[in-house]
């Protein structure tokens, strides 16, 4: 199997959010596709947080795009040249206040969508995570921390009180490692 070939690329926009790129593309039977759209955004980190009652640390927001609020785990870029691992720590110490003394343990890394997107998320498990700051939102951030029971969540997803996929996935991924745990 053969890659595509990029022939030209333009970028449509450019901002801090993402870039949206337009690529003329050659398919490996000669076939060239006139525009397809690329959407350029930043890798992004997100964590399972466990607290040392065993709950998991969840954040409210609202996600203006699907005009609803969301309960999901925490998660955010990183900054600069900032790796995965240190970002993940800053984004819950800043977005719930929660910090561990324990090194985040990486249970996935994957591409979002790569037929259209170039990001990833990279997924973290902080255990034994406790209260030690208060919030410290960006002018934008408006989030409601809340814990959880870790055995209310698989139900919380059936049900759809957790309805957003990154948080989803992470969790199935976390209960992946408890099953190995107990083996």
């Amino acid at each position: 199997m053969k890659s595509w070939k990029k022939l030209t690329s333009n970028y449509v926009y450019k901002t801090v959010f993402g870039n949206l790129r337009n690529d003329q593309c050659e398919l490996p039977d000669g076939q060239v596709i006139n525009n397809y759209y690329v959407h350029e955004y930043a890798d992004w980190v997100n964590a399972i947080v466990i607290t040392k009652e065993n709950k998991l640390v969840l954040v409210k927001q609202y996600r203006y795009a699907a005009e609803d609020f969301f309960l999901e785990i925490p998660a955010g870029k990183p900054e600069g040249d900032e790796k995965y691992e240190k970002a993940i720590l800053r984004e819950v110490r800043e977005e719930t206040g929660y910090i561990t003394e324990k090194k985040p343990i990486l249970i996935g890394e994957f591409y979002v969508n790569p037929a259209t997107q170039t990001n990833k998320v990279v997924t973290f498990l902080l255990e034994d995570s406790y209260k030690a700051f208060e919030q410290e939102l960006d002018t934008t951030e408006y989030i409601d921390v809340q814990l959880v029971d870790i055995n209310q969540i698989e139900a919380m997803i059936s049900n759809g009180e957790i309805n957003q996929l990154f948080t989803a996935s992470a969790f199935y991924m976390y209960k992946s490692i408890l099953n190995e745990r107990t083996v």
